[in-house]
Order: structure tokens, then sequence, then C-alpha cells
């Protein structure tokens, strides 16, 4: 699917408006609060009656999920629910990994022994400096009217498409594996594309050089993030298929999942894969077609069964190639 119109982008914010005016859905969770113990532990929205979604709805620079030691600002992150990151704060991690949502339809996720900081978060603008270790942004739709950035080791990298986008900021790399993003630092700009990477810390730190996707794949960061991707796939058609049948949907944005207790996408129409190539599906395609999906990507054709709502159980559709295209894995 391609990338949002500026219509869409309106409905987004329009949609975030409307959670905001209605009184009898409050946002579940707001600015990070200090906690007594020094933990936080922000409870997640409330579970919604049986066959009903919850009308929580996320926001950029939200803690999505966490596993292992995670800190913001040196304070323990709590797994009992999602916090919202301020600009400025920075969220580091031990032994642990951290999923950060984006603009929507895109993930930032932060591997073991790094440090991500916040630097702005809105649907116009999110941006983020990884001051070290390994960072992962996968960007399943892109809003074209919005600005999407990570900063890394004074190179600012402007994400222009979807796709997947690594970056190292102890190797001073950053690498495309699917997608296209625009590096910008004090020696000139330079775009890079898939299987592209720079290595800033060169003698010639804005000179394409090919990367060897397979030894990214290998790392445990990308083995975590196919492993989230194909979570926040399960968890948007449950979301969908459950909208599609009891109504309470806003439009396109992050929509909290009670069962899986984090924030999954729905987008505003019809579907789309992420780069690793799991589906995300809108409720009102979802209630078309009945909770059935068939894909022919290049050599690949088959039917996937969704689902997770009113009885209906499945492990989400799963095509071959990034976006549903015909690339390759």
């Amino acid at each position: 699917m391609k990338g949002l119109t500026r219509a869409t982008f309106a409905l987004l914010a329009s949609a975030a408006l409307g959670f905001a005016q209605t009184n009898s859905m409050p946002a579940p969770a707001g600015p990070m609060q200090y906690p007594q113990n020094s933990t936080y532990n922000v409870a997640p929205p409330p579970r919604p009656q049986p066959g009903m979604a919850s009308p929580g709805m996320g926001s950029p620079g939200m803690v999505n999920y966490i596993e292992g030691q995670v800190t913001v600002d040196n304070r323990p992150l709590s797994s009992s629910g999602p916090v919202v990151m301020q600009p400025g704060q920075a969220l580091a991690t031990a032994n642990g990994f951290a999923e950060i949502l984006l603009t929507p339809g895109a993930f930032l996720r932060v591997g073991p022994h790094s440090q991500i900081r916040l630097i702005s978060s809105g649907l116009a603008e999110t941006r983020a400096q990884l001051d070290r270790g390994t960072a992962m942004v996968e960007v399943d739709q892109f809003i074209k009217s919005t600005n999407l950035a990570i900063l890394v080791k004074g190179a600012t990298a402007q994400i222009d498409k979807q796709g997947l986008y690594d970056f190292d900021a102890d190797q001073q790399a950053i690498r495309v594996l699917d997608g296209k993003l625009t590096v910008s630092e004090a020696g000139g700009t330079k775009s890079i594309g898939r299987d592209e990477q720079l290595l800033l810390a060169s003698a010639k730190p804005l000179k394409a050089r090919g990367s060897n996707p397979q030894l990214v794949k290998a790392e445990p960061l990308y083995v975590w993030s196919e492993a989230r991707s194909q979570a926040e796939s399960q968890a948007n058609v449950a979301l969908a298929q459950n909208f599609a049948a009891y109504g309470g949907w806003f439009g396109p944005g992050w929509y909290w999942d009670p069962y899986w207790s984090f924030y999954s996408y729905l987008p505003g129409d019809g579907f789309f894969y992420s780069p690793f190539g799991w589906g995300f599906f809108s409720p009102g395609f979802v209630g078309y077609y009945g909770g059935f999906r068939y894909g022919h990507f290049g050599h690949y054709a088959g039917y996937g069964h969704v689902g997770g709502v009113n009885g209906v159980y499945g492990a989400g559709f799963h095509a071959a190639g990034f976006h549903g295209g015909g690339g390759r894995r």
C-alpha cells in the first residue's frame, strides 16, 4: 500500500482529537510520573467489557513493550503498562529490549546495552537520538506529511518511505534493509536505499557502501524485532475483527489490545504488510472479507487465517517478501 495522503493525515489528527473530547473514553496513560518507590508503574487502559475494544489510543513517544531491564532517566520501567516519554528523556536498556511508538505505523526498537533519547514527538514530527548501542525502526505505513528521523553521532537520518532501518551508534553505522532514507551531516547529504549503509567514522562518511543483510538478521535486535512484528500483526487482526463486529473505531491510529497488553496499529483502509511480511488490516477490510486473506507475491500464493476474537484464533497472515511485494527475505 502506498503512503498515506494529507487527507488521511488529517483523519489521524481528527481521530486523536476525538479521543481527547470523548469524556466516556479517557486517554489511557499520560506523561510519566515519579512514584515514591522510584519505579514507573503506569496502569494500562481499563479492560473493556466483553465484545468491546478498549477506547485507549496510543501516541508517539509511548514505550509500548519491554523485556528485561529498561530505564527512563535512570528510573526502572515496570512491565505492567505503557508509559509516555517526554522530549529530552532518555530510555536505556541493560540486558533487555524496548519498543517505542513513533508516528502512526512506525515502531522504534532498542537493543541491549543501548540508550535512545527522545527529541520531539507528535503526529507532525518525531525525532530520537541514539546515544549508544543499537536501534531498529520498522515503518509499516509512512505518512508523507510527517518528519521522522533518527540522529546518530552528529548525523540525521531522515526516513523517506516505509521500510526497515538499522542504526548502530557504537559502530557509527546507518543501514537500510528495505526502504530509503536521507542522511545529513557536516559534510553534506546522501540518500541510501535497500542493502546500503553509511559508515560515519570512515574517511568518507557519506559514501554509500553495500551491506550484508544476513549479518544484520543474525543480530539479537533483528530477531526480537521480527518476533515483535508478528505479535503486532496478531494484535492488529484481533482488534480489527473486534471493531468490525462491535464498532467503536475512530480511524487510523494506535489502539490498545487488552489481551496482548500493548498497542497495535490499525490503518484507515485496506491492508498492508510489514517489512517482515506480516499483515496489518483495517476493520472495514476484515469485516468485508470475514477474516480470511489471500496474497500473491512473486512465487508465493496462499490463504492465511487470522483471528483471536469471538472464538476465532490464528497466528496472523504472513506473506513472503517485504511489504507483500516480490522482494526477497
